[in-house]
Order: structure tokens, then C-alpha cells, then sequence
């Protein structure tokens, strides 16, 4: 379904993206900039998980469904990685590492679903634990300050973006071991 409460959600985080990059275009305090910047991330970033929720709990499940709601949470991520890049909080490569990795499984997954293989490719914990571990970091980056005049945003987003690119590379190498198999028997 096009336009149920739960693909609404996913809607709303694609079209919340270019408000959260047009942020660091407005004239605003820095400070309050990043505050605006990492509140309207958090809130769009939860909404990944109400619109599934939402969607299992009233029975809204749907394949346009399942098919936006990753494009979705990769635009968002992807958006916001540019963004830190952009601001010097995060270098390129890490960037290019997530955000390479996210096009490669995309690509895979597509092909595997094309062959008949989709299930070797499921959804694995190790990708589950590298989305949470960079829903953290990219707030904590967008914030860049001193959270509760204690916690250095910075420093903790750096070490958990960089625990996310390592993630990455292993959840990467996992689905491409998974796919092995199916790639060398197709190739026959």
C-alpha cells in the first residue's frame, strides 16, 4: 500500500532529509544548528522503527513497504554522512566505506532476489548491530559539542562511526561469503 500509516512514516523520513541538510545552509547559531540538526535525525531515525512496529502490530505489512523503508533509512544515512563530510566531522573514506557498502548489498541483494537466492542474503545481526552502532554516531556527530557538559560528541561519534565502517566491512564480507555459493553455481 502506497499511503498507509506506516509507509507515511517512511515517506515523511525521506522527505524530512533535505530539511536536516538544508539546516547547515541556514544563517543559524552553530550551536543551535547542531542541536535542530541532531533532534530532527533522532526523530526521523525512530520512525524507522514505529513505521515497522506500526506496520506488524495493525497488519499493514506490504512489499512497497518492505522495498521503501530500507531506501529510506539508506538515503537518510547516506544524506547525513555527506553532510558530516561536508562539515569536516568525517572523513571521506569512512563515508565511502558505509556508503559504498550500502550500494554493494543493495546491488547484491537485487541480483540474489533476481536468481531466486534472495534468502542467503537475509538480513544478518552483524548488519542490524552496524545500523545501530551508526544511528548512534551520526547524532553524536551532527551534535559536535559537549552533551550534558560531560559527554565530547565528537570523540565518541568518531570512535562509534569508526566501529560502524569496521561493522560495515564485516557485515559486507558475511553476505558476500552467504552468496558464494549461489554466485559459483549460477556461473556454471
Amino acid at each position: 500500500m502506497f499511503f498507509n500509516l506506516p509507509t507515511l512514516l517512511t515517506w515523511a523520513r525521506i522527505v524530512a532529509i533535505p530539511l536536516i541538510v538544508g539546516l547547515f545552509y541556514l544563517n543559524l547559531e552553530p550551536g543551535f544548528q547542531n542541536l535542530l540538526a541532531t533532534v530532527l535525525f533522532v526523530v526521523v531515525a525512530l520512525t524507522d522503527w514505529l513505521d515497522g512496529w506500526l506496520a506488524r502490530r495493525l497488519n499493514m505489512t506490504s512489499s512497497f513497504g518492505a522495498f521503501l523503508d530500507p531506501v529510506a533509512d539508506k538515503f537518510l544515512v547516506c544524506a547525513a554522512l555527506l553532510v558530516l563530510v561536508h562539515l569536516n566531522r568525517l572523513h571521506a573514506l569512512v563515508a565511502l566505506v558505509i556508503i559504498g557498502r550500502e550500494i554493494a548489498i543493495s546491488a547484491l541483494r537485487e541480483w540474489m532476489a533476481q536468481i531466486g537466492a534472495s534468502r542467503s542474503v537475509a538480513v544478518h545481526m552483524v548488519g542490524k548491530v552496524k545500523t545501530a552502532v551508526q544511528m548512534v554516531a551520526i547524532p553524536f556527530l551532527l551534535f559536535d559539542g559537549r552533551l550534558f557538559g560531560v559527554i565530547d560528541t565528537h570523540l565518541w561519534g568518531t570512535v562509534l562511526i569508526v566501529a560502524a565502517a569496521v561493522l560495515t566491512i564485516w557485515s559486507m564480507v558475511y553476505y558476500l561469503q552467504k552468496a558464494l555459493p549461489e554466485i559459483r553455481a549460477k556461473a556454471r
